[in-house]
């Protein structure tokens, strides 16, 4: 399914400083970039780097001198989403996981697993199949967390979440991961442009590992699994920021959008009567 990305970052420049973004869709088996602009307004070099990760792509700029500048990001993207089919589908075992696998079993930043191995395992440890306990956390968080705009800031923690119950889309991805690593399941952050998030902006999901494969989870539900088109992969946010800034500078103002491009398509959620999940890697 192809969609329309678009993403527009307005910034004041007080002194020299330097911007790096991650707001380019990803390169992937999966995600093809048929086509994608990038203008800078004035007219500033911009240098594209790979993250540390591999994967994530960074686009470093450098300012000199005092300005208003504006960044426009558009991109035509063509995704394919696999079904995956969870029926009696077993753990898989630290042991038996590759070692790329690792870092998204452990606590990092924003995902104090360890802080919440209590409470995952008497929530969720009772259930045996992996993707249904990942589901029903999912389903939980969404369930007893409140999305609320303005209720959190960019210190805030999965263990901060889980005693205010309340949060934007970061928070939901975080809390997730936090609780999936918690019960020994990998878990991954992502940014995305989402389709029909209202109000548009970039999103946060997470993704499982289950069954040798990332499995798509989103805790906020607010748009279909199959509408996302995936900018960053990371540990947490930290890893996976739109917009890291050195100096005196100051976001005027963001715009994002994400539109289907084609006709045909049909929005899919989980089906867990079923035990199917979807796939993106």
């Amino acid at each position: 399914m192809k969609f329309e990305t678009k993403a527009e970052l307005k910034y004041n420049i007080l002194s020299p400083a330097t911007l790096i973004l991650n707001i380019h869709a990803l390169r992937t088996p999966r995600q093809t970039v048929l086509e994608e602009t990038l203008v800078i307004e004035p007219y500033l070099k911009a240098e594209e780097l790979s993250s540390e990760h591999g994967e994530n792509r960074l686009i470093r700029i450098e300012i000199l001198k005092d300005e208003d500048i504006t960044i426009s990001y558009k991109a035509v993207v063509d995704n394919f989403f696999r079904e995956t089919n969870h029926t009696d589908q077993p753990e898989i075992s630290v042991a038996n996981l590759d070692t790329s696998v690792f870092p998204y079993l452990y606590p990092s930043r924003y995902c104090q697993s360890d802080k919440l191995y209590r409470f995952a395992n008497n929530k969720f440890g009772s259930i045996k199949n992996p993707y249904l306990q990942v589901l029903e956390l999912t389903n939980w968080i969404n369930s007893n967390v409140e999305y609320l705009s303005g209720s959190t800031n960019s210190q805030t923690s999965a263990y901060d979440t889980l005693t205010e119950l309340a949060g934007v889309c970061r928070d939901f991805a975080h809390l997730g991961i936090a609780l999936c690593r918690a019960l020994t399941i990998p878990a991954r952050y992502f940014t995305a442009y989402a389709y029909k998030l209202n109000p548009p902006d970039f999103h946060a999901c997470f993704e499982a590992y289950l069954g040798n494969e990332w499995v798509l989870f989103d805790a906020t539900k607010l748009v279909p699994l199959n509408g996302i088109v995936k900018i960053a992969t990371g540990r947490d946010a930290a890893d996976t920021a739109v917009a890291s800034l050195f100096g005196n500078v100051s976001c005027k103002e963001i715009n994002v959008s994400c539109k289907v491009a084609e006709e045909g398509f049909k929005p899919f959620y989980y089906k867990p009567a079923e035990l199917k999940g979807l796939s993106y890697q």
